[in-house]
């Protein structure tokens, strides 16, 4: 039987995918790279398997500002189960205690202040930070416990958009570096019965939403001319940068790494266009000038 050879080819762009429960973000991230045959990809930060949503991949040139949505700003609808506590926070965890539950909907609006705006979270065990080189999940599945210290997040918005019996449904705006399971086992410990989490959805990543993305189940449907189509443009990651236009002289210039004068701008980082096509970031600088930061090749 002949082994079919794959051939990869240079594919620019961000693919908005909405990653299903049970798999992990990097499974997605080869399946779909398969899908397009793309020679470079990456994500923009990892979902748990538990999670479903919103999973930003960057194709090609796309990969050089993955690290930027890092940084972003995250909307999840979280699913808490009320009276029951797990080690980890999660549905995945073990249950290390029950209690009733006597709170209501009410009970849980009465909370949700205290848990808005900047609030400290201490990092759980399952978790993959590391401590002298080994990351803490490896060390909580050894029954080993060490100290962590709290970290500042920020809440942007918190919603509770369902209510019944034990089970809340949670909308969580968010900084960087919140965990959701952390403020689900919180939550619990407030309204006094313990909490975990059961469901998680991220919608929102920065400027992207949901409501675009595409599963892998559709992508495989698709011939491929139209899936090609469903890639956003690389500049999809940069919507919350300024653009600055450059004319062909200062594109020239850029392009080859040396700074420009442009005629608009403020200092800091800036998207950077000339004749409609994106050069890459660029940075301006207290003298005005604007300095390449990171630049991209694209066919014109």
């Amino acid at each position: 039987m002949t082994q079919f050879k794959r051939t990869w080819r240079q594919v620019d762009g961000v693919l908005l995918l909405d990653k299903p429960v049970g798999m992990s973000s990097n499974d997605a991230l080869q399946k779909a790279r398969r899908l397009f045959s793309a020679a470079k990809a990456g994500h923009t930060g990892t979902l748990d398997p538990l999670a479903s949503g919103l999973l930003p991949l960057c194709f090609g040139e796309a990969t050089k500002f993955s690290a930027d949505l890092l940084e972003a700003d995250k909307t999840y609808l979280a699913t808490l189960k009320l009276g029951v506590t797990t080690d980890s926070g999660d549905a995945e965890g073990i249950v290390i205690d029950t209690q009733p539950v006597e709170v209501g909907e009410a009970e849980v609006l009465a909370v949700l202040p205290r848990f808005t705006g900047a609030i400290d979270q201490i990092p759980p065990m399952h978790s993959a930070l590391k401590r002298d080189g080994r990351p803490l999940y490896e060390l909580a599945r050894q029954g080993v416990t060490v100290e962590r210290a709290a970290r500042p997040v920020t809440i942007h918005a918190l919603e509770c958009l369902a209510f019944h019996d034990d089970t809340a449904v949670l909308r969580v705006a968010c900084s960087k570096g919140t965990y959701i399971r952390v403020l689900a086992a919180d939550l619990g410990t407030a309204l006094g019965c313990g909490a975990h989490l059961t469901a998680l959805r991220r919608t929102v990543v920065g400027d992207l939403d949901l409501a675009c993305a595409v599963t892998l189940a559709e992508l495989e449907a698709m011939d491929e001319s139209i899936r090609i189509g469903r890639l956003a443009p690389v500049d999809a990651l940069l919507q919350s940068l300024p653009a600055i236009h450059l004319n062909a002289a200062d594109r020239e210039r850029f392009s080859h790494g040396n700074p420009v004068n442009p005629q608009q701008g403020v200092p800091g980082s800036a998207r950077v266009y000339a004749d409609g096509y994106l050069l890459g970031v660029g940075e301006v600088r207290a003298e005005g000038k604007l300095w390449p930061k990171r630049l991209v090749q694209l066919a014109t």
